[in-house]
């Protein structure tokens, strides 16, 4: 069933109510048409929760890991962290891995999205020196999953380069290609029997608009306009080289899928005037389509409209061609369909218009030429950037649906930030909305295999540190034993994971949280 009201030209006060819309739809009349049904997950709908390496695990400098970019970054420069707090201990996930799983069985989760320090496992960054005690560690903790019907799901990349490549180069280096690509047949080596989900790289736009572009973000090259474009290339090809290889000499052996996680948070138009409308439209392809055209689209490559601005821009700032640097016609057809699935990380919704000032040149920011803001109205949370507007889930899903056909999709990332605190109400109102967003995105024809929860518990938020709070569990980081304990979103998720709906009235009579028999579902197959 489609929604007619979202297939005409919306003007943005109806996507002001669209949010109350999503949940009023099924309890009240609007335009005179009631809807009643109750709309559930399907039984082999895979729900799960995320973390990273760098974000949970701790032991910086234990049995022979080596250092990384953010291990640096943060010792080198503590006063950008919001309260301090740095990943050296962090959750100490290293030496709590089992309590993190007993946490996930409390949930009755389908699945864990973790990811693999490339650092403990290959101190120098290079495959030529392998850590097996690093590997001894994600061996234990894949077991303790499948022990209790856990499904591991290994992100290759969240962020965290051994800081022997950064040394040279980084992601701005070609070479990173073949460096990422030796480092997946590491991994793939050693657990691909056992793992059958894998996501390659988490957020390109991350590493290089903020890692390569700005100065905020580990490796802070701040090489706006130049160098975050040279990583965006490589990120995606290095993407591209460990699914091949992934395709080529595993698939058929393991039958597991490869994706890749980008982050497609959603952008409306400001208003209805034409030149931010189109806006929008080029905001969208700077953000969404540079990373999604090269894999998922017909003709491959970067956006047209991208490739056309970035060298109209360049040229005009005396360079002799495009600072956005051109695939090959060989790497084109590598990247094309080079995905099994999308990550999806979705978290807020932005409203474009084209900005009246300039920006600082070269840098994306002036090659896109647009002014970002937020609705007042729009709930917010402890983190500056992310309000919650429902509608933009279902409004993305469309989108991509329409632009590259209906690609399979797991949300891999979507959380809502506190401070702490137990009884976290706002995030519980957050995941019911989200999903009564998501359950018409799929009665509407979106394919999404399952949902992962941003995050398991508390961790160090890059440069937030513990300032903002993610986690279903709270983390005690001042504790010795960083003690975990269930917050009121853990057992609300909880609950939908075990009724398939969402019950906008039901409440925990306390707290406590323990482990139950986890149902056995249908295998999704990709």
């Amino acid at each position: 069933m489609y929604h007619l009201f979202l297939h005409s030209q919306l003007d943005y006060r109806r996507d002001i109510m669209f949010t109350a819309v999503l949940v009023l739809m099924s309890v009240s009349g609007i335009n005179g048409w009631t809807d009643t049904k109750v709309r559930r997950f399907r039984d082999n709908f895979l729900f799960g929760a995320a973390t990273s390496a760098y974000q949970v695990e701790g032991g910086w400098d234990v049995d022979d890991k080596g250092e990384n970019i953010w291990d640096r970054f943060l010792h080198e420069h503590p006063g950008v962290v919001a309260d301090g707090r740095n990943g050296d201990v962090a959750c100490d996930s290293y030496h709590k891995y089992q309590r993190d799983v007993e946490m996930l069985r409390e949930l009755g989760v389908d699945h864990y999205r973790f990811s693999i320090s490339w650092s403990r496992i290959l101190p120098t960054g290079f495959s030529n020196e392998i850590n097996e005690k690093g590997l001894e560690y994600y061996d234990n903790l894949i077991d303790e999953l499948l022990k209790y019907d856990i499904k591991p799901m290994i992100t290759l990349f969240h962020f965290d380069l051994p800081q022997t490549l950064q040394d040279l180069g980084g992601w701005a280096n070609p070479l990173s290609v073949e460096w990422f690509e030796d480092y997946a047949r590491v991994v793939f080596e050693k657990f691909g029997a056992k793992v059958k989900y894998w996501i390659t790289i988490n957020q390109p736009n991350s590493i290089c608009v903020d890692g390569y572009g700005g100065i905020e973000f580990a490796p802070a090259v701040g090489s706006s306009g130049v160098g975050d474009y040279l990583c965006i290339k490589n990120v995606l090809l290095a993407h591209a080289k460990a699914y091949r290889l992934y395709e080529e000499e595993y698939k058929a052996k393991y039958k597991g899928s490869v994706g890749i996680s980008l982050s497609v948070n959603w952008a409306d138009s400001y208003d209805n005037k034409t030149e931010n409308i189109e806006s929008t439209d080029l905001y969208r392809e700077f953000t969404i389509g540079l990373y999604m055209n090269p894999i998922w689209s017909k003709e491959g490559d970067f956006p047209a409209v991208v490739k056309k601005r970035v060298l109209q821009r360049s040229l005009e700032q005396g360079y002799r061609k495009s600072r956005l640097p051109e695939f090959s016609s060989d790497e084109i057809i590598l990247l094309k369909g080079s995905a099994d699935f999308l990550g999806a990380n979705h978290y807020t919704t932005t409203l474009v218009k084209k900005a009246e000032k300039r920006f600082p040149s070269p840098s994306i920011d002036d090659d896109m030429g647009v002014e970002l803001s937020q609705r007042s109205e729009w709930k917010t949370s402890q983190s500056s950037w992310l309000r919650s507007a429902p509608y933009g889930l279902y409004k993305m899903s469309i989108h991509i649906n329409k632009v590259y056909d209906y690609p399979p999709v797991f949300i891999t990332e979507h959380g809502w930030s506190t401070m702490r605190g137990l009884k976290d109400s706002s995030r519980v109102k957050i995941l019911r909305d989200y999903f009564n967003a998501l359950l018409f995105a799929i009665e509407d024809g979106t394919d999404v295999k399952g949902y992962t929860a941003w995050s398991l518990m508390d961790n160090i938020e890059w440069t937030a540190g513990s300032s903002e709070r993610f986690g279903l569990y709270e983390v005690n980081f001042d504790s010795k034993e960083k003690t975990r304990k269930a917050r009121l979103s853990a057992l609300v998720y909880k609950r939908i994971i075990e009724e398939r709906i969402v019950e906008e009235n039901w409440k925990p009579d306390n707290l406590n949280i323990s482990i139950t028999k986890r149902k056995k579902y249908v295998k999704v197959e990709l």
